[in-house]
């Protein structure tokens, strides 16, 4: 039987067979695409390109640079990169734990630290080996017990665990030569698409990067985040002592009615780092110094409550804390700076009137009292309405903002009498060993509940913002991260099985005639591998309750 298939990329319909691969297709009309695909999307859903085609489909080839397509080449470099490991040190076992430096961190265990770079550089060899013989990466999809059975063989307890406490019939898996893995999205179609990347000598492990998004051709070039590995690390190690480390041993917790607990342990560490950045702040103030607090992260970190709960420590060491907004010094809207497609950029630095802020601080640290100005988002004009305010000896100002790191917007203030902290959601749960938590889909998560809560806006809407979102977050916040005395990691090991029911919900409304269905449809897949957790335990000052409700905290 002849299908009909609809490919967006040449915006047309072509004839295939029932049976045909997307990969076969591809084939036919390569020269009217115009590059290599590593996946597609069929119906809007990612698929790699080994996918049988059985009923008429609407197909889009992805290339390499794609947000998808970078996905599934990281994925598929992650069981490369375990493939060399299986051949060169089989008694070693490699953990993939976190995205840094513009790459990911792996250790492995069971192998003398630091890794010697000369293991580096065999296992690079080998990874490099494999690419030039163009292995498939093939799907399989059999009984759960079935692959249980083939990752006890290999000794993968990690995924053992995950499949025995998601309860599903049949279970899908990936081989690569002798290798079996498994991973929460398509691969590559084989080992030949992933010429480009590099594995280098990394702290106590090893980098693993892939291309550089701005040039495919190119692996990326590592940065240096040192204060943001610590952060890391420390997160790791109390994942190590809490024993839940990836999700099968989460869902175990659940099982055993252990979360409480769990819940409880993660609150009071939230509370000893606030506590300790409270009690460094105030040392530094007591001797001169840190009368501005800075405080910034990208979307949907916990910012708001981060600062709230701070200011309640600074009270109980006796200052008191005080906040300025950096929405209030928008400039008029005819002279906001617009972005790429014309819009209005209210996340660019020079949407602010960065040189009437740094007056008011320099103005305020003096002793003076400054009027601040209300910034109208209806006419987009500043206006004034008599607040006042005035920086007593135990007064301190606290200022959340995104721009909080960058000198830029604090250029007048010298830097004893600036406090800068970065929060973020920095995910160290693991799915698996090669399977980590992007930190990106943990806050995705958390703003998607929150704008349909608290804003009106719908999943569809959030979703097809986020990427402009993310650029935002490229170009002004991260780049300057390095920057802070302190860095607070507002992840909260339970989180994701407390937000699956809300999250599920809520992607299971996005339309599947949209582009943004592609997003909506692998978040549900990745939420599917935790078991819910009742949000009863969680506190009302919990940083989560800025998100799902409930809070103590008026916002």
């Amino acid at each position: 039987m002849d299908l009909q298939i609809f490919c967006t990329n040449t915006n047309s319909y072509i004839s295939c067979a029932a049976g045909e691969s997307l990969l076969n297709v591809y084939g036919r009309i390569s020269q009217q695409i115009g590059f290599t695909p590593i996946c597609a999307t069929v119906n809007n859903k990612t698929e790699n390109l080994s996918f049988c085609l059985f009923a008429n489909k609407m197909v889009e080839f992805m290339p390499v640079e794609s947000p998808v397509g970078q996905r599934v080449y990281i994925r598929s470099l992650c069981m490369l990169l375990f493939a060399a490991v299986k051949r060169l040190l089989p008694d070693a076992t490699l953990k993939i734990e976190h995205s840094i430096s513009r790459g990911y961190y792996c250790r492995l265990i069971g192998v003398p630290t630091p890794v010697a770079p000369e293991t580096v550089d065999s296992l690079r060899a080998a990874m490099q080996h494999l690419v030039s013989l163009d292995l498939p990466f093939t799907r399989f999809e059999k009984l759960r017990d079935d692959v249980i059975d083939i990752f006890a063989a290999e000794n993968l307890t990690d995924k053992v665990l995950l499949l025995q406490t998601r309860h599903d019939l049949y279970a899908d898996y990936y081989t690569m030569g002798d290798v079996a893995d498994s991973y929460y999205g398509p691969l590559a179609p084989s080992t030949g698409c992933l010429a480009t990347f590099n594995l280098i000598p990394y702290r106590d492990g090893m980098l693993l990067l892939g291309p550089d998004p701005a040039q495919p051709s190119v692996a990326a070039t590592p940065v240096p985040q040192q204060k943001l590995f610590n952060a890391f690390t420390e997160y790791l190690r109390f994942n190590d002592i809490t024993g839940v480390k990836n999700v099968g041993e989460l869902n175990k917790a659940v099982e055993e009615h252990r979360t409480e607990s769990l819940i409880n342990v993660a609150e009071a560490l939230h509370d000893k780092k606030i506590s300790g950045i409270a009690d460094e702040i105030t040392e530094r103030f007591r001797r001169g110094g840190a009368r501005v607090v800075l405080i910034a992260g990208p979307s949907s970190s916990g910012k708001t409550t981060f600062t709230k709960r701070l200011a309640i420590y600074l009270l109980t060491n006796l200052l008191v804390p005080q906040m300025i907004s950096l929405d209030n010094y928008f400039v008029d809207r005819s002279r906001t700076p617009r972005d790429e497609t014309g819009d209005y950029d209210y996340e660019s630095l020079y949407a602010l009137d960065i040189d009437l802020f740094n007056d008011h601080l320099t103005r305020l640290i003096n002793g003076e009292t400054v009027e601040l100005p209300v910034y109208d988002f209806e006419t987009g004009t500043r206006r004034y309405k008599g607040d006042r305010i005035h920086l007593d000896d135990n007064s301190i100002l606290l200022i959340e903002g995104i721009h909080g790191l960058n000198p830029e917007l604090t250029h007048d203030i010298a830097d004893p009498m600036k406090y800068k902290v970065y929060v973020s959601a920095l995910t160290t749960l693991a799915i698996d060993n090669h399977n980590w938590v992007p930190t990106t889909d943990n806050r995705l998560l958390r703003r998607i509940i929150r704008d349909h809560k608290y804003r009106g806006t719908s999943p569809l809407e959030t979703i097809r913002r986020w990427p402009s979102v993310r650029r935002g977050e490229e170009k002004w916040i991260f780049p300057y991260q390095e920057n802070a005395d302190s860095m607070f990691n507002s992840s909260l090991i339970f989180e994701l099985g407390v937000m699956k029911q809300y999250g599920e919900e809520l992607l299971r409304t996005v339309p599947h005639d949209t582009r943004e269905y592609t997003e909506a449809n692998r978040l549900l897949k990745f939420l599917s591998y935790f078991s819910p957790i009742p949000e009863k335990a969680i506190p009302p000052t919990s940083l989560l309750r800025e998100f799902l409700g409930g809070s103590s905290f008026h916002y």
